[in-house]
């Protein structure tokens, strides 16, 4: 039986994109609703993408949708595309400019927070006709977005989880408990995770990767977090501290340019848990753009 090819001519990328988009979200209805317009004309798209390569591609619920076997092969084939197209685009955009490259890096608050200012510093002195982009997400979203080719680059804590993309090592840090001066917990010893567990928190969203290594340490020693607030920066999780909302756990290069100034106490943690390493992760080194590589080779030099 002679292998069926498709018409590549018929395909259409706007179709395409919002597949991509839809089997994203989960939801033909949020699908539309990203790219404007109405659930009438992308259900006509999708249907019309499946009548083209002849197979359903998605399986509609009463939760949303998924892909079929079809529909995941399409989607893995349409983000390496869309991917591609958003390159195109910047590079494009690119020469409008004036500039040699466009670096775009989604990255999680722990990078912002430390590394990431220095090597920006770098990038402008090393390749000033570089334009930068930078996206401050949790780690799980930097993930997705590269995966989906809408950044080169992102910076991710070690314990989320990247199938599929390259990693490089980009800092190694601990976390470390804040404490306002005189708290019950200030002693010259590391402390224990159990007696901080006996005091009300202040944390981060709990999908965020620095509280799911707090809660899984948590678990493993039969305790739970006691978070009285959640918050999203660094700056504004000392700043409840504080005020003495909680203490709280997050890492030491975090805390020590804002922990002194609010007149707060940097505690060391008991265990080996509390190691904490950013990587950079990325889909294939090797197809990189100029500016993702010359980002790459700084950090290379800087780690080494």
């Amino acid at each position: 039986m002679p292998e069926r090819l498709l018409n590549l001519n018929r395909f259409d990328l706007i179709s395409l994109r919002l597949f991509v988009s839809v089997v994203d979200l989960g939801s033909l209805t949020h699908g539309a609703k990203e790219f404007g317009i109405s659930l009438a004309a992308a259900s006509k798209r999708i249907s019309e993408l499946e009548t083209h390569v002849g197979q359903a591609l998605l399986i509609r619920g009463k939760k949303g949708v998924v892909p079929s076997a079809a529909g995941e092969a399409m989607y893995r084939h349409s983000v390496e595309l869309v991917g591609r197209l958003a390159l195109l685009s910047h590079a494009m955009a690119d020469f409008h400019l004036g500039t040699h490259g466009h670096l775009r890096i989604w990255a999680n608050p722990s990078a912002f927070a430390n590394f990431l200012p220095h090597m920006m510093s770098l990038m402008s002195k090393h390749h000033p006709l570089i334009r930068m982009e930078l996206e401050d997400v949790l780690s799980h979203e930097a993930v997705k977005t590269v995966v989906s080719g809408g950044a080169e680059l992102g910076v991710i804590a070690e314990n989320t989880p990247s199938e599929g993309l390259q990693t490089l090592l980009c800092e190694e840090d601990e976390l470390v408990l804040i404490t306002p001066t005189g708290h019950p917990l200030c002693t010259d010893q590391p402390v224990r995770l159990q007696d901080i567990l006996q005091h009300e928190l202040v944390g981060m969203n709990m999908s965020t990767s620095l509280m799911r290594q707090i809660n899984g340490q948590a678990s493993l020693s039969g305790q739970a977090a006691r978070l009285r607030v959640q918050v999203r920066g660094f700056d504004t999780m000392c700043k409840m501290v504080a005020a003495g909302v909680g203490v709280a756990i997050l890492p030491h290069l975090s805390a020590l340019p804002l922990a002194p100034a609010l007149g707060l106490t940097i505690q060391s943690i008991e265990g080996e848990w509390v190691r904490r390493r950013l990587y950079l992760a990325m889909r294939d080194k090797k197809q990189l753009s100029m500016a993702a590589q010359a980002f790459v080779g700084l950090m290379s030099m800087r780690t080494q």
